[in-house]
Order: structure tokens, then sequence, then C-alpha cells
């Protein structure tokens, strides 16, 4: 299956969201909600603020969902990557997912390995619909662990 992949851009900067790899931790819209609105179409809107705002807004994502790329200069696009290479934590949320901080590869149900990094989350509730990553369903069915 190919991975869904949206391009949101004020023509400065290109914000890529990555739908599969993301644990709705939430960071994005409630930090930047002017940029990250989950309940409008399109959610992003990459006019509503500065393209730096956006840009340090991006690199706070915990899963690695959103990216971005600059549009004058056809670089790569900068993807969230941990400063320390080869060094995975594992850190248990209370109630919630498994917090693995550090550069991973993964598999996900069907076999299909992906490149995580700087952090992503893993289910531990055994209710995601996207194993072995959490997708929220922690939350709906009132995990505790």
């Amino acid at each position: 299956m190919e991975e869904i992949v949206k391009h949101y851009t004020n023509g400065e900067v290109t914000v890529v969201w990555k739908p599969k790899r993301c644990t709705h931790a939430t960071h994005c819209f409630s930090d930047l909600p002017e940029v990250f609105i989950p309940w409008k179409r399109p959610w992003v809107d990459p006019h509503a603020a500065s393209t730096d705002k956006i840009i340090d807004q991006v690199k706070q994502c915990p899963s690695g969902a959103l990216s971005y790329f600059m549009n004058n200069n056809n670089s790569e696009e900068m993807e969230n990557t941990p400063s320390t290479p080869n060094v995975v934590k594992v850190t248990p949320i209370t109630d919630g997912p498994l917090l693995v901080e550090g550069s991973c590869s993964l598999a996900d149900k069907d076999g299909n390995i992906t490149e995580h990094g700087p952090a992503t989350y893993l289910c531990r509730c055994g209710g995601s619909a996207n194993k072995p990553f959490c997708d929220g369903t922690h939350r709906k069915i009132e995990f505790k662990g």
C-alpha cells in the first residue's frame, strides 16, 4: 500500500504531512493553532504564520509525520532527525503509548519497514488500528498502564 503524503505551501516553505506516521500528540495545533487546524480542510494553512514559526513548529513534531522543505533552493525534504544517531530511548507514557526517541527502523503490521526519528509512539494498549504505531485509541478505551 502506497503511503499518503500531503503538501501545503506558502510559496516559501512546503509543509509535508504523512498521516500514517501521525500519533496525534497534538503539538502542532496546540502550539500553532492558526496554521494547524484539524477540524478544517485543508487542515494546514501555511499562510497563517511566518515561515520561521512554521518551520520551528514542524521541527517539534514528535512522530516525524510533519516535515518541510524550502521552495527556493530545491533542497531535499528536511526530515525530523535526531542529533545523536544509533541511540534509541524507549519510555512508557503513563496510560499511553511507548515513546521511542532516536532513529530506528520499524515494521508495520504488513511487514513494511520505515525509518523513524526523532521520535515515534508505539501502541501499548493493543487497540491501535495502525499497529505497531499509536493512533490515540488509548484515550478512547481509557487504557491504564
